[in-house]
C-alpha cells in the first residue's frame, strides 16, 4: 500500500469524493463551429479541427473554465482536465502531434486555476484536479485486421513514450492526481502506468494515481477480454490511489462489477458510469433523479470512495449524486477498518 499522506487521500478517509461529469456533453451545448475550434491562431490550419475538444483549451479556454466551474458549483470535489485525447497518438487524427505538451499544460492550468478559486472560497472543501489520460484510439493487445491476428497497430514502447509526454505536461500544469481512464486494453494502461512511474522516479516526486477500466458489455469483461479480477491483478503492482470503472455501462448495469472489485481490492474504489445506456440515436436519457437512485444503491452497500459521471452526465447529474453522497460514509478499506 502507498503512504496515505496526500491531501486527496486525507479527504478520502473522511468522506466520499465526487468526481465531475462529462466534458463532451457540456461542450456540445456551445455548438462550436469549425471557426470556433480554430480560433485566430489556427484559422489557416490545413486539417479540419472541429471535434478536437482538447484543442478548445487553447482556442476557447473560457468555455473550458466555465465547464469546470459548473461542476464544482454542482458539488464536485475533483474535475478532470480536458485532455482525454491528449497524446501524439490520438492527436495524429488532426495532424497536431506537436501541440501535445501545450494542450495538456494549458488544460491542467485552466482546471487548477478554477479549483484554487473554489478552494479559496471554501477551504473546508478543498477541490482537486485529475489529469485525464485516455486510452488512445489504438490497442496494443488486439489486431485491427481480422486477417492478420498477429498484427499490432502500436507497440508498448510507442505508447509509453506518448504517455510520458502527456504525464510530464499534466504535472507541469499543476494536476493533483493522474487518472488513467476508460481502459479497454490493460496493456495500454500498463504503458501509461510505466510512463508515470518513470516520470515519478526521474523527478523524485509522488502523485496519486487513479485507474479506471471499462467493462464493455454484459459479459463483464474489458474489450481485450479481462474479467474484473484479471484487470485488478494486472494493475495492482503499482501503488494506486484508487481503482474503478467508468463509461460503457450505466450505474445500474455497472453495480455487480463494482461489487466484485470492492470485495477484492484494498485500494480506494471509484466509479463514473454513463447516464444509462444510449438510446437509438446514441443519446443518454437517464435523468439525474434516476441516476441518483442507482448510485445510492452503491452507497448503501459501501462499495465506493469516489463517485462521478461519464457520457451523458451534466452538472445536474453531479448535483444529484453529490447530494446523496453526503449522506453516506465512504467504503472502508481493510487497512483502516
Amino acid at each position: 500500500m502507498t503512504k496515505r499522506n496526500s491531501k486527496v487521500e486525507i479527504e478520502l478517509l473522511k468522506r466520499i469524493l465526487v468526481l465531475d461529469g462529462a466534458m463532451g456533453t457540456m461542450l456540445q451545448q456551445y455548438n462550436f463551429s469549425e471557426e470556433d475550434f480554430r480560433g485566430e491562431r489556427f484559422k489557416d490550419y490545413p486539417s479540419p479541427l472541429k471535434g478536437n475538444n482538447d484543442l478548445l483549451s487553447i482556442t476557447q479556454p473560457k468555455a473550458i473554465a466555465e465547464v469546470h466551474a459548473k461542476y464544482f458549483e454542482a458539488g464536485a470535489d475533483i474535475v478532470e482536465t480536458n485532455t482525454f485525447s491528449g497524446t501524439t497518438i490520438a492527436m495524429a487524427d488532426y495532424d497536431m502531434e506537436d501541440l501535445v505538451y501545450e494542450l495538456n499544460f494549458e488544460s491542467a492550468k485552466i482546471a487548477k486555476q478554477v479549483a484554487e478559486e473554489f478552494t479559496k472560497a471554501n477551504p473546508e472543501k478543498p477541490r482537486f484536479v485529475a489529469g485525464s489520460i485516455g486510452p488512445t484510439n489504438k490497442t496494443a493487445s488486439l489486431s485491427p485486421d481480422v486477417n492478420r491476428p498477429e498484427y499490432r497497430a502500436i507497440t508498448f514502447n510507442e505508447l509509453r513514450i506518448a504517455y510520458k509526454q502527456q504525464v510530464e505536461a499534466l504535472i507541469d500544469g499543476g494536476v493533483d492526481i493522474l487518472l488513467v481512464e476508460t481502459i479497454f486494453d490493460t496493456l495500454n494502461a500498463k504503458a501509461a502506468l510505466f510512463a508515470i512511474e518513470e516520470v515519478k522516479e526521474e523527478r523524485n516526486i509522488d502523485i496519486p494515481i487513479m485507474v479506471s477500466g471499462t467493462i464493455t458489455d454484459a459479459s463483464g469483461r474489458t474489450l481485450s477480454g479481462q474479467t474484473v479480477e484479471a484487470f485488478l491483478t494486472s494493475i495492482s503492482h503499482i501503488p494506486l490511489l484508487s481503482v474503478g470503472f467508468n463509461c460503457a455501462l450505466g450505474a445500474e448495469q455497472l453495480k455487480p462489477y463494482l461489487q466484485r472489485l470492492s470485495n477484492e481490492t484494498e485500494f480506494f474504489t471509484s466509479a463514473h458510469p454513463n447516464a444509462g445506456l444510449p438510446n437509438a440515436f446514441g443519446e443518454y436519457d437517464e435523468s439525474p433523479k434516476q441516476m441518483q437512485g442507482f448510485i445510492e444503491d452503491y452507497l448503501k452497500d459501501g462499495l465506493i470512495n469516489i463517485i462521478g459521471g461519464c457520457c451523458g452526465t451534466s452538472p445536474d447529474h453531479i448535483k444529484a449524486i453529490a447530494e446523496v453522497a453526503q449522506k453516506y460514509e465512504p467504503r472502508l478499506i481493510q487497512e483502516f477498518a
